[in-house]
Protein backbone atom coordinates (compact mmCIF):
# COMPACT_ATOMS: atom_id res chain seq x y z
CA UNK A 1 0.00 0.00 0.00
CA UNK A 2 1.37 3.62 -0.87
CA UNK A 3 1.93 5.65 2.41
CA UNK A 4 -0.74 8.46 3.11
CA UNK A 5 0.58 11.77 3.85
CA UNK A 6 -1.43 12.72 7.58
CA UNK A 7 -0.75 15.46 10.07
CA UNK A 8 -0.59 14.25 13.46
CA UNK A 9 -1.04 16.60 16.79
CA UNK A 10 0.13 16.24 20.54
CA UNK A 11 -1.95 15.39 22.94
CA UNK A 12 -2.37 14.78 26.95
CA UNK A 13 -4.36 11.76 27.21
CA UNK A 14 -4.78 9.80 30.47
CA UNK A 15 -4.90 5.98 30.89
CA UNK A 16 -4.58 3.52 33.29
CA UNK A 17 -1.26 3.18 34.50
CA UNK A 18 -1.23 -1.05 33.66
CA UNK A 19 -3.12 -0.65 30.37
CA UNK A 20 -0.16 1.28 29.28
CA UNK A 21 2.29 -0.34 29.98
CA UNK A 22 0.56 -3.66 27.61
CA UNK A 23 0.21 -1.20 25.25
CA UNK A 24 3.81 0.07 25.15
CA UNK A 25 5.01 -3.54 25.36
CA UNK A 26 3.48 -4.62 22.53
CA UNK A 27 4.27 -1.76 20.52
CA UNK A 28 7.76 -2.59 21.59
CA UNK A 29 6.95 -6.38 20.33
CA UNK A 30 5.73 -5.21 17.03
CA UNK A 31 8.78 -2.51 16.91
CA UNK A 32 6.38 0.43 16.07
CA UNK A 33 5.28 3.53 18.22
CA UNK A 34 2.66 3.49 20.76
CA UNK A 35 0.74 5.98 18.25
CA UNK A 36 1.05 3.62 15.41
CA UNK A 37 -0.64 1.02 17.61
CA UNK A 38 -2.93 3.13 19.06
CA UNK A 39 -4.20 4.25 15.37
CA UNK A 40 -4.14 0.82 14.35
CA UNK A 41 -6.41 -0.29 17.28
CA UNK A 42 -9.05 2.45 16.78
CA UNK A 43 -8.89 2.29 12.94
CA UNK A 44 -9.67 -1.31 13.37
CA UNK A 45 -12.57 -0.70 15.44
CA UNK A 46 -14.03 2.00 13.75
CA UNK A 47 -14.83 -0.89 10.81
CA UNK A 48 -15.95 -3.29 13.86
CA UNK A 49 -12.74 -5.44 13.11
CA UNK A 50 -10.65 -7.67 15.50
CA UNK A 51 -7.33 -5.30 15.76
CA UNK A 52 -4.86 -8.14 16.71
CA UNK A 53 -4.38 -11.69 15.54
CA UNK A 54 -3.62 -14.75 17.32
CA UNK A 55 0.07 -13.88 17.73
CA UNK A 56 -0.40 -10.47 19.66
CA UNK A 57 -3.26 -11.79 21.58
CA UNK A 58 -0.80 -14.48 23.12
CA UNK A 59 1.97 -11.60 23.81
CA UNK A 60 -1.21 -9.55 25.45
CA UNK A 61 -2.13 -12.22 27.40
CA UNK A 62 1.59 -12.36 28.63
CA UNK A 63 2.06 -8.83 29.28
CA UNK A 64 -1.55 -8.61 31.43
CA UNK A 65 0.20 -11.31 33.29
CA UNK A 66 3.70 -9.50 33.50
CA UNK A 67 2.00 -6.08 34.59
CA UNK A 68 -0.82 -7.32 36.55
CA UNK A 69 -3.41 -6.23 34.50
CA UNK A 70 -6.78 -7.73 35.72
CA UNK A 71 -9.14 -5.46 34.05
CA UNK A 72 -11.16 -6.70 30.65
CA UNK A 73 -13.93 -5.45 28.93
CA UNK A 74 -16.53 -5.63 31.80
CA UNK A 75 -14.30 -2.27 33.08
CA UNK A 76 -15.05 -0.11 30.26
CA UNK A 77 -16.61 3.05 31.56
CA UNK A 78 -16.16 2.07 35.33
CA UNK A 79 -13.01 3.32 36.14
CA UNK A 80 -12.37 6.18 38.56
CA UNK A 81 -9.58 7.51 39.58
CA UNK A 82 -8.52 6.03 42.86
CA UNK A 83 -9.03 9.60 44.90
CA UNK A 84 -12.69 10.03 43.43
CA UNK A 85 -16.05 8.54 44.71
Amino acid sequence: MDKIKIQRVQTGVRIEKRILKVLKGLAEYHDISLGDLLEGIVLHAFEGKQPFGDDSLQKIIELKKIYNLDLNADASHNLVEENEK
